[in-house]
């Protein structure tokens, strides 16, 4: 564990910080190139990142105060306590304005970020790890079981790296979704699959971790995963639905994309 990574003038300069602002460079660089590759402004996308970054601390940090209302004081206002969910409402919220407002085609760039937010979730995650900030899981006997005296939140027992287990689904997902998407998709397809995989990835995940149990056994972030799942599932299904349902002068075109194939030319 390293919490504090160096000190400028006696400023601590911390792992969390960094892994934050490092997500975020990549995410600005990932879709960058995926707005390039698909004719749109590469500034377009670092503003999209750029809003989204603050709006979705923004949404962590309320989340994490409403999550703890009854408890507060002014440490939690300070550069600890965020939680993903909030996190993620805050920043799409924000991404869809910005969007919005300077008239980009909302499909396209919402299947375009996907992979640049599960990477950046993935650096995250290992940010989380190094500052020990209490979001690792059970204890264990497995070999790669760790004892994290140094850590924010300490504890001299080994348990499950689960920030580490989530930073390598993260990496699994993109390489999944970017598999996925060098064949034509309905559009929103991506989306639905990421939702898909992230859910799966969180539930399981959640069953090494500590969290309080909150309805029919399960976590909070288990139910915000088993709604992540439906709603992944009802987008691809809509999406699938809306093709099918196309003009038959528009369906060969489309199965031969869906198949791999160049549309066929037609006189």
């Amino acid at each position: 564990m390293q919490p504090v990574l160096f000190s400028i003038f006696g400023v601590d300069v911390q792992s969390y910080g960094v892994s934050k602002a490092v997500a975020a460079l990549l995410a600005a660089y990932v879709l960058g190139r995926a707005f390039t590759h698909r004719g749109l402004r590469r500034d377009d996308a670092h503003a999209l990142v750029m809003w989204a970054t603050i709006w979705g601390f923004v949404g962590a940090k309320v989340y994490f105060l409403l999550e703890h209302a009854d408890e507060v004081t002014w440490h939690h206002l300070g550069g600890s306590g965020f939680t993903w969910y909030g996190g993620l409402v805050g920043g799409v919220a924000s991404f869809l304005v910005v969007a919005r407002r300077r008239h980009l085609p909302t499909a396209v760039v919402v299947d375009a970020a996907v992979i640049p937010l599960t990477l950046a979730y993935g650096v995250g995650r290992v940010g989380c790890w190094l500052s020990g900030d209490g979001t690792y899981g059970k204890p264990t006997t497995l070999p790669w079981g760790a004892a994290l005296p140094d850590a924010t939140v300490a504890t001299d027992v080994p348990v499950h790296p689960t920030p580490l287990y989530e930073a390598l689904a993260a990496v699994a997902i993109a390489a999944v979704l970017w598999a996925l998407q060098r064949r034509w998709r309905p559009e929103l397809e991506l989306l639905g699959a990421y939702l898909v995989l992230s859910g799966v990835a969180r539930f399981l995940v959640e069953l090494l971790r500590l969290n309080e149990h909150v309805l029919l056994g399960l976590t909070q972030p288990q139910i915000w995963a088993a709604f992540s799942i439906l709603a992944g599932v009802a987008v691809i299904s809509h999406g699938r639905a809306r093709t099918r349902a196309r003009s038959p002068l528009q369906r060969p075109a489309i199965d031969e994309a869906m198949a791999g194939r160049e549309p066929a030319r037609r006189r």
